[in-house]
């Protein structure tokens, strides 16, 4: 038997990894899925928050009472249908904190915490559920044959007025004017008329918007 010398011994030499990542050299990984998703969602809610703010800023309609006709239900209608129930809730939820906290982006450019001591006070509290609403029952309506989502998507921004709007509407004219139930609901009728019309507008909107981009409802809520 012999003995090999350390001088005839070959010295290991570690080869890299194929696979080893070295860092500054290249580029990160995407990021997940579920990452961007996040990211598009945090973005439209802002987008559509700022668009109920601009509604709210078309100068309003006098109506001979102390709540004018504005824009402010037509942007909260379509923020719903074409979000969803949970993101357009969380779009007009966010434009309601911004002007509660000071910024004039309620109707006639007001803001701040005075606005809840003003006869609109229901209509405005009830934007953020009118929007959910109009979110859950759009998704039903979208989910029928094409001939019927435009008329079901008015039905669905009709529901969420009439069932939270203009409820609520009527409790805060009776609270803040001091007014029976009827004369709060001779008051709310003024505005059923618009109501409709924007509705309809609504609706429109939503489907146009929807077929341009036919991510932004599917597989969201």
């Amino acid at each position: 038997m012999s003995l090999s010398s350390p001088d005839d011994r070959t010295t290991a030499t570690t080869a890299p990894e194929p696979h080893a990542v070295v860092p500054g050299l290249l580029p990160d990984p995407p990021a997940p899925p579920h990452t961007r998703r996040t990211g598009t969602d945090v973005a439209l809610v802002a987008t559509f928050a700022a668009f109920v703010a601009a509604c709210a800023l078309v100068p309003a309609i006098p109506t001979g009472t102390p709540v004018p006709i504005t824009l402010q239900t037509f942007g909260v209608v379509v923020a719903g249908l074409v979000l969803g129930a949970r993101r357009g809730f969380l779009a007009v939820a966010l434009y309601l904190v911004v002007g509660l906290a000071g910024v004039p982006v309620f109707a006639e450019m007001t803001g701040g915490l005075g606005v809840l001591g003003k006869p609109s006070v229901g209509y405005l509290l009830a934007f953020p559920l009118a929007a959910a609403v109009a979110g859950w029952l759009g998704g039903l309506a979208l989910r029928a044959r094409p001939a019927w989502r435009y008329p079901l998507l008015v039905a669905a921004g009709l529901g969420s007025s009439f069932l939270v709007t203009h409820p609520s509407g009527i409790v805060g004219l009776m609270a803040r004017l001091g007014v029976t139930a009827r004369e709060a609901l001779a008051i709310d009728l003024v505005y059923w008329p618009g109501d409709v019309v924007k509705n309809l507008l609504a609706a429109a909107v939503t489907l146009a918007v929807l077929r341009a981009f036919p991510d932004l409802r599917r597989g969201r809520r």
